[in-house]
């Protein structure tokens, strides 16, 4: 069956369908806006190497880091070099490093995951006997920026407590995002938590067990890009740094350095 309207009433309802249109329209205007969720910024730590022993250029400023009590340097460089190790697992080579700092009376600082402390009891607590910061890791070393803050919180906090129960002594709040991944939420949360949070700027390419640096190529990348307050990594797994390290800070010290702690650090930006 069909309904046929007539040209006057087809107006009428157009006219009906247009004003009801234009009243939810109104309506939907004047409603509050739900806020939009925005996902935190994500980054991956990186540094553009300028000249000879200048400082290099981060991906985040100084500036950037300062709210989050986070650093890359130090925050009044002077002739003062920051020697930092990252200890995802032991291969041998830790206690030669171990040695060459205590020669030198230069306080380091041991970036540790939960299953090094556990596997390494006695090189641990070597290093928090001999004056050295043992810092924060994370215990399995994922990419944290991916994760919420209950797992932030339980990769820092696990690693705290086998720390406390394996050296007596409450570990120091100095955290290092693994993989030099994070996100800004990351470096929130860190904070809250106590940490500061401790990046670099001065580092090679260390890292690679099966394709170690000779002594000369270690040395011909790390003294041009040495530089006034810096923060050095280095990774403990390298039998390179092992090898060099003594000679290496011989080296920094005939170029007027001395050797400082992240708790310095700290302080000079607080």
């Amino acid at each position: 069956m069909f309904c046929c309207i007539g040209r006057t009433a087809s107006r009428r309802v157009l006219g009906g369908m247009l004003a009801a249109a234009a009243l939810f329209t109104a309506a939907a205007a004047l409603r509050p806006r739900q806020p939009v969720a925005v996902a935190a910024a994500t980054h991956e730590w990186g540094l553009s190497f300028q000249g000879e022993n200048q400082a290099p250029v981060p991906n985040l400023s100084a500036e950037e880091l300062a709210p989050y009590n986070a650093y890359y340097c130090a925050p009044n460089p002077g002739k003062h070099l920051y020697l930092t190790f990252d200890a995802g697992y032991e291969n041998g080579n830790t206690a030669a490093i171990l040695d060459a700092l205590k020669k030198h009376s230069a306080p380091g600082a041991f970036f540790v995951v939960g299953p090094y402390i556990r596997d390494n009891a006695e090189l641990v607590k070597r290093m928090a006997a001999e004056g050295h910061i043992v810092g924060n890791h994370s215990w399995s070393h994922p990419d944290l920026s991916s994760k919420g803050r209950e797992e932030f919180e339980s990769e820092l906090a696990r690693v705290e407590q086998l720390y406390q129960e394996t050296t007596g002594q409450p570990m120091q709040k100095f955290f290092r995002p693994p993989q030099g991944k994070f996100s800004d939420e990351n470096l929130q949360w860190a904070k809250e938590l106590g940490y500061c949070t401790v990046f670099w700027s001065l580092a090679y390419v260390d890292w690679n067990t099966d394709a170690q640096p000779t002594a000369q190529q270690a040395f011909d990348k790390l003294i041009p890009r040495t530089h006034d307050g810096a923060i050095v990594l280095l990774h403990s797994t390298s039998s390179t740094n092992a090898a060099i390290l003594d000679e290496l800070l011989t080296r920094w010290e005939q170029m007027g350095y001395t050797f400082g702690s992240l708790t310095e650090l700290a302080g000079e930006g607080a």
